[in-house]
C-alpha cells in the first residue's frame, strides 16, 4: 500500500482535512475548538500545527493553529489547501485601537491594514485584503446572537508586536507612530497579525475567508484614562468562530 505524502510542515495527508477550517494562533487554543466539534481527532502537530478533525451538520472540519504572525499563516493556508480546504475563519485575540472598543468585546474584520511583509509575496501593495462578506455576516450574527458587545470594520494587522507595544525605542520610531495616528484617526478596530495575510493568501488561491476576534485590552483606552479591565477570556471567540461555520455550512447545503 502506497503511503501519502505528508504536507511539509502542519504533517498532514489526503484525508485528513475537511473543506472547512477554523484557524487559531495558538495551538493550545485548537483543542477548545475541537471540543465544539463532533467526533473530533488531532490528526497532527508538527511545530506550531496542531491540527485537529471532526464534524459540525456531518460534514468534515478541521481546526489548525498557525503560529504568531503572517508567515507561518500563508503556510498553513497554503497546505490545508492543498488537502481540498477553501474555507477558512480566523479565530484570535486583538488589542482595540478606536476607543470604543472595549476589553471583552468582539471584533469582526471587513478588511485588514496591510502593514506586514507576507502579503507583499502574494499582491500588490494596491490590492485590498477583504474578508469574505458571508462569512463575515455570518460571524457577525452569530457574536450578536451570543449577545456580545461586536464592532465590525477595519483592523490593523503588523509583523512586531513590540512595534506596537514600545513604538517609541524603535529606530524607526517616526515611521511608527505617524502610522499608528494615521489607523486611530481612520477609526480603525483593532491591531492583530494575521488577518492581512490570510484575505491575501485567501483571493489568491480563490478561497473563502474571515476572521474575529477577542478584545484583551486597548492601549489607547489606557492613554486616555478610561476603564477597562483586561480580559483573557477566548471562548466567546472560539464559539462565534464554531457558530459561524455552521451557519457557513447549512447555507452551502441549501445553495447545492
Amino acid at each position: 500500500m502506497q503511503e501519502l505524502e505528508k504536507q511539509f510542515h502542519i504533517h498532514c495527508v489526503e484525508g485528513d482535512i475537511g473543506r472547512y477550517c477554523i484557524l487559531a494562533g495558538d495551538p493550545g487554543r485548537i483543542p477548545a475548538i475541537a471540543e465544539l466539534f463532533d467526533d473530533a481527532k488531532q490528526v497532527a502537530y508538527n511545530r506550531e500545527f496542531n491540527v485537529y478533525t471532526g464534524y459540525l451538520e456531518g460534514v468534515k472540519v478541521t481546526a489548525c493553529s498557525t503560529g504568531i504572525g503572517g508567515p507561518s499563516t500563508s503556510i498553513a493556508v497554503e497546505e490545508l489547501h492543498n488537502l481540498g480546504a477553501d474555507t477558512f475563519i480566523r479565530t484570535g485575540t486583538c488589542g482595540g485601537i478606536d476607543l470604543d472598543v472595549m476589553s471583552g468585546d468582539i471584533v469582526v474584520a471587513t478588511g485588514a491594514i496591510r502593514y506586514e511583509h507576507t502579503s507583499v509575496e502574494y499582491a500588490p501593495i494596491e490590492f485590498p485584503a477583504v474578508a469574505d462578506l458571508d462569512i463575515t455576516n455570518a460571524l457577525r450574527e452569530a457574536s450578536l446572537e451570543m449577545g456580545k458587545r461586536t464592532h465590525v470594520g477595519v483592523v490593523q494587522c503588523k509583523d512586531s508586536f513590540y512595534g506596537q507595544h514600545s513604538p517609541e525605542k524603535m529606530p524607526v520610531a517616526y515611521e511608527l507612530l505617524q502610522k499608528w495616528e494615521a489607523w486611530k484617526r481612520l477609526g480603525v478596530k483593532a491591531s492583530e497579525m494575521e488577518s492581512s495575510t490570510l484575505f491575501v493568501v485567501s483571493s489568491a488561491l480563490k478561497c473563502r475567508s474571515g476572521s474575529c476576534f477577542h478584545v484583551i485590552w486597548n492601549q489607547e483606552r489606557e492613554k486616555a484614562g478610561l476603564d477597562q479591565t483586561m480580559s483573557e477570556d477566548t471562548s466567546a471567540s472560539v464559539k462565534i468562530a464554531v457558530e459561524a461555520m455552521r451557519k457557513i455550512i447549512l447555507s452551502d447545503k441549501k445553495s447545492k
